[in-house]
């Protein structure tokens, strides 16, 4: 019969990183955390006076945020219908199709920048494509192409 070796508990214990969180630590965290400590719904006002690009940072921070911020499609609501201004078509069709306000404003809003753009005359005097700043273009549909070109007849 062979005998195991003995493992010293002081080498065992100092090469493994411990399993959980000391408690001080985990208090500490819980601290830095509002949503954990402040009611939902002011969790939410927080989250509302966010522009899109700082939600979807805040998104990432950590997982109790970004649980806060995807599940609730308030949050994306107000952005979408501020995109739903230059891409009312777009957002409405997407909206009929059963897509949340989140992914219906993921899916319309990078068409909205380069649209608005577009229809507001930014490209008006661009002679050719090289003239063109990279980010200029996006897939659009025939109606889309149709509103700018109006907009550029009446200029």
């Amino acid at each position: 019969m062979q005998k195991t070796p003995k493992r010293n508990k002081q080498s065992f214990a100092s090469s493994e990183e411990p399993a959980v969180l000391p408690l001080d630590k985990k208090k500490r965290e819980s601290q830095d955390d509002f949503v954990a400590l402040l009611p939902p719904e002011v969790c939410f006002q927080i989250f509302n006076e966010l522009d899109i690009q700082s939600l979807c940072n805040a998104a990432m921070t950590c997982k109790s945020w970004n649980h806060a911020i995807e599940n609730n499609d308030c949050l994306w609501r107000s952005h979408c219908l501020t995109v739903r201004a230059v891409c009312q078509r777009e957002i409405d069709y997407d909206r009929l199709n059963g897509y949340s306000w989140k992914i219906t404003l993921l899916r319309n809003y990078w068409k909205s920048k380069v649209k608005q753009e577009w229809l507001s005359g930014k490209y008006s005097n661009v002679h050719s494509r090289s003239s063109l700043p990279e980010k200029s273009m996006y897939p659009m549909d025939v109606d889309t192409w149709g509103e700018i070109l109006e907009a550029e007849l009446e200029r």
